[in-house]
C-alpha cells in the first residue's frame, strides 16, 4: 500500500475520482431512462446531448424510477381513501340515481384509463389507476348489497360477489394483459366464494374442509400461470387436510370414518397430481402419500387398538416405497412417495421403542435384589404382538431398501430395529423365563455372528453393538436365579470366546469379543464364591483365575492378546476392590497380582510388566507392615535393599548400557519410599534426620557416578524431608504475616517469573539435557 504521493494529496486524487464515477453513473442513469421512453414511446424523442464527461455534482437521494413509484403509490392510496370516504359518508346524501351514476362513471373511468396510458407507454401509471379501479369495483359491490339487497346474508352475498369480482377482475387482466395486478386480484378474490358459501349454508367441519381443498385444487391449476398461486393453494389444502386428520382421528366407527378418509384420499391426489405437473415440487408428492396413509389406514382405526391402528397404517406405506421402483413415475413423484413410506417407517419403529425401552430398563431392578426368582408379568403393555410385527415390518422395509438402492444405512437400521423386535419379543408377550432367556441368547448369537461376517464394516458394528447390549441385558436378567445366573453368563462366555477364535471375522469383532469372554470369565468365579459362605473379600482369590490364565496362555492368545490382557487387568482390579476391606487380605492379592504381573514379565514383549510388579510387591509389602503396626519399616526393607543393590551394581559391572533405573531403581524405592512414608508422619526429628542424610548421600553419589536414578530418587527424597521439617515454621510465620502480604508476595513472584520466563525455559531444557545424559 506503499505510493509515491504524501497521504493528503493522494486522498484529494480518490476524492476527485470518485465524484468522476458519481457524475458517470448519474449520466448513464439518464441515458437509460431515454432509451427507455425511446422504446415505449409512440412518436420519436429527442435524444439527449452528446456523450460527455459531465462534471461532479451533489449526489441525488433518489433515483427517477422509484420516486415515480412512490408518487404513484400515494396517489393510487389518496385515490383509494377518497373512495371510502365518499362510499361510507357521503353516500346518503344522493340519491340512488345519483349513486349509481358516480360510482358507475368513476369505475368505469378508473377501468379504461389504463388502456390510452398504456399506450402512450406509462405502465407504471396505468397500473397505479387500475389498482383504484379494481377497489372501486368491491365498493360498487358494497354499495350494491347495501341498497339493492339489504336482506341478502352478508356471506352468501359475499360469496357471490367474491366469485363475480374473481370472474371480472381475470377478464379484465386478460384484456390487458400488460398489466399485473389484476390477475393477482383475481386470484386472491378466487379464494373466498367457496368458503363463504359453505359459512353461508351453515355446512359442518367436513364440508368446509371440502370448499378449502377445491379452492386448493383450483390455485395448483392456476400456479400453472402464475407461479405464486401455490402459495395461498398450500395454505388451504394444509388447512384443510388438518380437519380432515382430526376427523379421521376423533370418528367413532369406521362409518364415520370414511367421510374424513375421502377428503384425505383427494388431498392425496391434488398433491401428488400438482407434484406430476412441478418437478421442483416433490414435498407435495411427500405430502400426499402420508395423506394415502393416514386416509386408508384411518377406516379400520376406530375398530382397532392403537397398537395395531400404527401396524396397518405401516402395511398402507409399504407399497409407497417400492414406488421407488415404478420407473413409469416421474423421479421426482417417487422421491416423494418413498419418503413419505420411510416417514411412516420411521415413526412406527419410534412407536414400538416406546414399548422396547421400558422392557429393557425394566432389568436394572433386578440389581435390587439378586436372585429373588421374580417372575416377569404377562404382556405388560397389552401389545407385545403388535409392537414386534410393526418393528420386524420396519426391518424388513429398511432391508429392501438397502438393497434396492444399495446403501448401508438402511441395513444399519434393518438390523436394529429387527434386533429390538426379536429381542423384547419373549418379554412383550409375557413368556416363561427359560424360554425368554433361550430366545434371547439365540437373537444375541445372531447379532454377534452378523458382526462377525457382515461385508459392510457399518452394518457391522451396528451388528456388534446390538449382540453387545443384548448380552450385558440378559445377563442382567439372569441375576434373577440361580441357575439362569451360571447358565447364561457360561454359554455367553463360551460364545464370546469362540467368537474371538473365530478367524475371518474382522479384528474389531473379535477383540470385543475377546474381551467379553474374559469378563464372563470373571464373572463365574465370583458367582460361584457368592454361593459359599466366604467373605466378600475372599472372593477375590478365585477372580484371580482369569488374570493368572490370561498371563499363562500369553502368545497363544494372537490377535486378540492385547484386549484380553486388558480384560485381565481389569479383572485384576475387580479383585482388588474385593479384598480392600481387610488388609491382610488385601496384602496376599497384591503379592499374587505381582506374580502373575512376574510370570508374564518373562516374555521380552512384556517387559514393562516387571514395573507393575514391582510396585505391587512393594505395596503388597507396605499394606503388611501396616497391618501389624511396624513403626520401623527399614528393619524390613533394608535386608531388600542391600541384596538389590548388590544384584544392581553386577548388573551394570557386566551390561555397562543397563539402565541405572533398572539397576538400582527397585532397591533405592524399596528403603527410600517407605521411610519416608513413615518419617511424613513422625514427630520425632530422629527419623527425618537420618532420612535426609541417607538421601543426601544417595544424591551425592549419583552425581558422582553420573546415574540418574540415585540422583533424582535421593534429591526427591531429600526435598521432601526438608519440606516437612520446614512446614511448621512457614506456617507459624503464614500466621504472623498481614493478610495482605501472601498475595502481593505471590504477584511479585509471578511477575519475576513472567520476566525471565526464557531465560529459565532455557536453563530448564539444559538441565533437562544433562540430566538424560546421565547413566
Amino acid at each position: 500500500m506503499n505510493t509515491p504521493l504524501p497521504p493528503a494529496e493522494e486522498l484529494a486524487l480518490i476524492d476527485r475520482e470518485l465524484a468522476q464515477l458519481d457524475a458517470r453513473r448519474h449520466y448513464l442513469l439518464g441515458r437509460r431512462d431515454w432509451l427507455l421512453r425511446l422504446l415505449n414511446a409512440p412518436v420519436p424523442v429527442s435524444a439527449p446531448g452528446p456523450a460527455a464527461w459531465p462534471a461532479a455534482g451533489p449526489a441525488k437521494d433518489a433515483s427517477a424510477p422509484s420516486a415515480q413509484n412512490v408518487l404513484l403509490v400515494l396517489g393510487a392510496v389518496l385515490l383509494a381513501v377518497a373512495a371510502l370516504a365518499f362510499t361510507l359518508v357521503s353516500w346518503g346524501s344522493l340519491g340512488i340515481t345519483g349513486r349509481a351514476a358516480v360510482l358507475g362513471a368513476v369505475t368505469a373511468a378508473a377501468l379504461a384509463a389504463p388502456v390510452p396510458l398504456l399506450r402512450r407507454g406509462l405502465r407504471s401509471t396505468a397500473e397505479s389507476v387500475a389498482a383504484v379501479g379494481l377497489l372501486l369495483t368491491v365498493l360498487d359491490a358494497y354499495a350494491l348489497h347495501r341498497v339493492g339487497m339489504p336482506d341478502t346474508d352478508p356471506r352468501a352475498y359475499a360469496a357471490g360477489a367474491a366469485a363475480v369480482l374473481a370472474g371480472v377482475w381475470a377478464g379484465y387482466g386478460s384484456a390487458l394483459r400488460t398489466l399485473r395486478i389484476p390477475p393477482g386480484a383475481a386470484v386472491l378474490a378466487a379464494q373466498f366464494p367457496l368458503p363463504l358459501a359453505a359459512l353461508a349454508a351453515q355446512a359442518g367441519p367436513l364440508d368446509l374442509a371440502w370448499a378449502l381443498l377445491a379452492t386448493a385444487a383450483l390455485d395448483a391449476a392456476l400456479a400453472l400461470r402464475l407461479r405464486w398461486a401455490a402459495l395461498p393453494g398450500a395454505a388451504l389444502g394444509v388447512a384443510a387436510v388438518l380437519t380432515g386428520v382430526s376427523e379421521s382421528w376423533s370418528a367413532a366407527s369406521a362409518a364415520e370414518a370414511w367421510h374424513p378418509s375421502a377428503l384425505l384420499l383427494a388431498g392425496a391426489a391434488l398433491g401428488v397430481a400438482a407434484a406430476w405437473r412441478e418437478p421442483r415440487a416433490w414435498a407435495a408428492a411427500l405430502a400426499g402419500g402420508l395423506l394415502a396413509v393416514l386416509a386408508v389406514g384411518g377406516l379400520p382405526r376406530p375398530e382397532l387398538a392403537l397398537s395395531w391402528a400404527v401396524v396397518v397404517h405401516l402395511l398402507v406405506a409399504l407399497p409407497l416405497l417400492a414406488a421407488v421402483r415404478v420407473h413409469a413415475l416421474p423421479a421426482h413423484v417417487r422421491r416423494g412417495l418413498g419418503w413419505a413410506g420411510a416417514v411412516v417407517g420411521a415413526l412406527t419403529a419410534l412407536f414400538g421403542w416406546t414399548a422396547v425401552a421400558p422392557a429393557l430398563l425394566a432389568r436394572v431392578g433386578v440389581l435390587e435384589e439378586v436372585w429373588a426368582a421374580t417372575t416377569p408379568a404377562a404382556d405388560p403393555f397389552g401389545a407385545g404382538a403388535a409392537v414386534t410385527v410393526g418393528l420386524l415390518l420396519a426391518a424388513g422395509a429398511a432391508w429392501w431398501l438397502s438393497r434396492v438402492l444399495s446403501r448401508p444405512e438402511p441395513a444399519a437400521v434393518a438390523a436394529v430395529l429387527a434386533w429390538a423386535g426379536l429381542f423384547t419379543a419373549p418379554l412383550l408377550l409375557g413368556f416363561p423365563p427359560a424360554a425368554v432367556f433361550a430366545a434371547q441368547l439365540a437373537v444375541t448369537a445372531g447379532a454377534g455372528l452378523l458382526a462377525l461376517r457382515s461385508p459392510d464394516r457399518g452394518t457391522g458394528i451396528t451388528a456388534g453393538v446390538c449382540a453387545l447390549a443384548g448380552a450385558a441385558n440378559v445377563s442382567l436378567g439372569a441375576l434373577d436365579g440361580r441357575v439362569a445366573t451360571f447358565a447364561v453368563w457360561g454359554l455367553l462366555g463360551a460364545l464370546c470366546a469362540a467368537a474371538a477364535a473365530y478367524g475371518p471375522a474382522a479384528r474389531w469383532a473379535r477383540s470385543g469379543a475377546a474381551a467379553c469372554a474374559v469378563g464372563y470369565a470373571t464373572g463365574l468365579p465370583a458367582a460361584a464364591a457368592a454361593l459359599t459362605d466366604l467373605a466378600v473379600v475372599w472372593w477375590a482369590l478365585p477372580v484371580l483365575a482369569v488374570p493368572a490364565s490370561v498371563a499363562a496362555l500369553g502368545p497363544r492368545l494372537g490377535g486378540v492378546r492385547l484386549p484380553a490382557e486388558i480384560a485381565a487387568g481389569a479383572a485384576g482390579v475387580l479383585a482388588l476392590a474385593l479384598s480392600a476391606g481387610r488388609a491382610g487380605t488385601l496384602a496376599l492379592v497384591l503379592a499374587l497380582l505381582g506374580v502373575v504381573c512376574a510370570g508374564a514379565a518373562v516374555r521380552p514383549e512384556r517387559r514393562v510388566l516387571g514395573w507393575a510388579a514391582g510396585a505391587l510387591f512393594v505395596a503388597a509389602t507396605w499394606v503388611r507392615l501396616a497391618d501389624a503396626g511396624v513403626a520401623a519399616p527399614e528393619a524390613y526393607t533394608l535386608p531388600v535393599t542391600l541384596p538389590a543393590l548388590a544384584v544392581g551394581l553386577l548388573r551394570r559391572r557386566r551390561d555397562p548400557a543397563a539402565s541405572s533405573w533398572t539397576a538400582y531403581g527397585p532397591g533405592l524405592s524399596a528403603t527410600l519410599l517407605p521411610s519416608l512414608l513413615a518419617a511424613w508422619g513422625d514427630p520425632d526429628w530422629v527419623r527425618p534426620l537420618l532420612l535426609g542424610a541417607a538421601a543426601l548421600a544417595v544424591t551425592l553419589a549419583g552425581a558422582q557416578r553420573r546415574l540418574q536414578a540415585p540422583l533424582l530418587l535421593g534429591g526427591g527424597v531429600l526435598a521432601v524431608v526438608a519440606l516437612h521439617e520446614l512446614a511448621p515454621y512457614v506456617v507459624q510465620v503464614a500466621g504472623a504475616l498481614p493478610r495482605w502480604v501472601p498475595p502481593a508476595l505471590a504477584g511479585l513472584l509471578l511477575l519475576m517469573v513472567g520476566a525471565t520466563y526464557e531465560k529459565r525455559l532455557r536453563d530448564a531444557r539444559r538441565l533437562r539435557d544433562a540430566i538424560a545424559r546421565l547413566g
